[in-house]
C-alpha cells in the first residue's frame, strides 16, 4: 500500500466516492470524524459499505479505524463491522504491542463468531498519538502476526503535549514530532512491518505534500495517509518506484545471485555489500505488493 485515504464512516456518499479515488487502501473512520451521537449510525453505514465494496473488482484494501481501547467504544465498533469482513482494523491511540495483542484477541473471537478465516483481519496501529506511545515503540516486534504497519501522527500528540502547534514557520515539523516520526520508522523496522507517514493536513498544498512524500520515501516510509481524495494521486506517484530504481534493484539482486558466496559485488562500477542487497529486495517486494 502506498496511499491510505481516511473516509468518514457516517457518509455513504463519501464512501462511495472514495472507491474511485485510486487510493490503495480506504480507512473507514469510526473515530475522530464521527460525532459521539452518530457512532451507531456510522457502524451501520460502514458495515453496509464493506459488504458491497468487497465485491467490487479492483477494489482498494478496506480497513476500519475503530475508537481506541480506552474509550469503551471498541467492542461496539467491532461488533458493528466485523460481520462484514473488513481486510483490517486501524487502532488509534495505541500504546505498544500489548494493545495490538489485546485487539488481536478481540478479532479472533469475532472471526470465529462470524465465520471468518482465523487471522484474516490485519492491524495497522497509530503508535504516537500520546507521549506514552512513544516510549512503547520498541514493543511491537512479535506482538501479533496480524500487525501490517505502524503509522504515526502529530495532531493528537500535539494535543497530548499541550503544544501551540506541531509545525514551525517553514512548514516542517517541530522537534518533538520529528522525533516521533523517526521513532515510528525505527519501531516499524524492528517489528518488520511497513512504516506509514502521517497525514498532511493542508489538502490544497500539493507541492508541500509532494515534498513531504519524497522525504518520507527517502527515509524508508512505505506509504502515507491522506485526508482528501485530491491527495491520493500525489502520494501514489511519490511512493511508486521508478523504472530506473527497479532496474537497479534487479541488477543488485542478480549480481549477488551470480556470486552466492560473495560479501561484496560490483554493479555498474560500484562496490556493493549485503545491506544494498537487503534494500533492493525490500524495494522490489513493496513494488510487487502494489502491482
Amino acid at each position: 500500500m502506498r496511499s491510505l485515504l481516511f473516509v468518514p464512516g457516517d457518509s455513504a456518499r463519501k464512501l462511495e466516492k472514495a472507491l474511485a479515488s485510486g487510493s490503495d487502501a480506504l480507512i473507514v473512520d469510526l473515530e475522530d470524524s464521527v460525532d459521539v451521537g452518530a457512532k451507531d449510525e456510522a457502524r451501520r453505514i460502514t458495515a453496509e459499505f464493506l459488504k458491497a465494496a468487497k465485491a467490487a473488482r479492483g477494489r482498494p484494501v478496506l480497513y476500519v479505524r475503530v475508537n481506541g481501547l480506552r474509550t469503551g467504544l471498541t467492542d461496539a465498533d467491532l461488533d458493528g463491522v466485523m460481520a462484514a469482513g473488513p481486510d483490517g482494523i486501524m487502532l488509534p491511540k495505541t500504546i505498544g504491542g500489548a494493545d495490538v495483542s489485546h485487539l488481536g484477541a478481540k478479532l479472533a473471537v469475532r472471526e470465529a463468531e462470524f465465520d471468518l478465516a482465523d487471522g484474516s483481519t490485519g492491524v495497522i496501529a497509530i503508535a504516537t498519538e500520546n507521549a506514552r506511545g512513544l516510549f512503547a515503540l520498541g514493543s511491537f516486534a512479535g506482538a501479533s502476526h496480524r500487525l501490517k504497519g505502524l503509522a504515526w501522527g502529530g495532531e493528537d500528540l500535539s494535543a497530548d503535549i499541550g503544544a501551540e502547534t506541531n509545525r514551525v514557520e517553514d512548514g516542517s515539523y517541530a522537534e518533538p514530532y520529528r522525533l516521533a516520526r523517526a521513532m515510528t520508522l525505527l519501531g516499524a523496522t524492528a517489528a518488520e512491518v511497513d512504516a506509514i507517514d502521517a497525514v498532511y493536513t493542508n489538502f490544497r498544498d500539493h507541492e508541500g505534500l509532494a515534498a513531504e512524500c519524497r522525504a518520507a520515501r527517502r527515509d524508508g516510509f512505505a506509504a502515507k495517509m491522506a485526508i482528501h481524495p485530491a491527495q491520493v494521486a500525489v502520494i501514489n506517484e511519490a511512493f511508486t518506484p521508478s523504472e530506473e530504481a527497479l532496474s537497479r534493484a534487479r541488477a543488485v539482486i542478480e549480481a549477488f545471485a551470480k556470486n552466492p558466496g560473495a560479501g561484496v559485488v560490483g554493479v555498474n562500477g560500484e562496490m556493493l555489500d549485503r545491506p544494498h542487497l537487503k534494500r533492493a529486495e525490500r524495494l522490489l517486494g513493496r513494488s510487487e505488493r502494489k502491482s
